[in-house]
């Protein structure tokens, strides 16, 4: 028999590196499950020198298992989503979040295998792509043109940088203040 919850499966999902604590990710899943949400914030294997192929199979195993309601994404774990609702147009969730993705693999041989990525529409209630003006990865203007292309609300914040505790988001209420709305 299948577990009931009562709030919404939300699965966070890294990018390149990971997002271990100082980073928002980290601090957004202990908050939600201190809140009672199912939250699931797996690290993804070969974080440092991922696959796409390994990291979709990770994926897929964790949507058939998990059903997430909620789907956050940092940075590389938005093209390995994009990728994923590419060969399965057919699923759909409440939310999901984008944030940081990059435009390119930047001539990063260690993600070279996410690239190129065509970014499809998704299927989502709710649907915001978070990007920055100054993020190394993706200019305002590519994080706009995918977040068209997905068909996704959009939000530029002013000199974010990778939107990253490297950038200042150890800490980043708007995502928790995003799912739990």
């Amino acid at each position: 028999m299948r577990k009931q919850y009562l709030k919404p499966k939300v699965l966070i999902l890294h990018g390149w590196g990971g997002s271990d604590a100082p980073h928002w990710q980290n601090g957004l899943a202990k908050q939600l499950a201190s809140d009672g949400y199912p939250v699931f914030f797996p690290q993804l294997p070969h974080r440092d020198n991922p696959t796409l192929d390994e990291w979709m199979n990770v994926l897929d195993e964790i949507v058939l298992e998990f059903a997430p309601n909620i789907i956050v994404c940092h940075s590389l774990a938005n093209i390995l989503l994009f990728h994923y609702l590419s060969k399965n147009s057919g699923l759909s969730f409440d939310k999901i979040l984008l944030v940081a993705p990059p435009a390119s693999d930047r001539e990063n041989p260690e993600i070279a295998s996410f690239f190129p990525f065509e970014v499809p529409a998704i299927n989502a209630t709710e649907k915001l792509l978070v990007a920055s003006t100054n993020d190394k990865y993706a200019s305002s203007v590519d994080a706009i043109t995918m977040a068209m292309n997905a068909g996704c609300e959009v939000h530029i914040v002013e000199d974010g940088g990778h939107i990253n505790s490297e950038s200042g988001f150890g800490d980043w209420d708007f995502a928790y203040d995003w799912i739990v709305a």
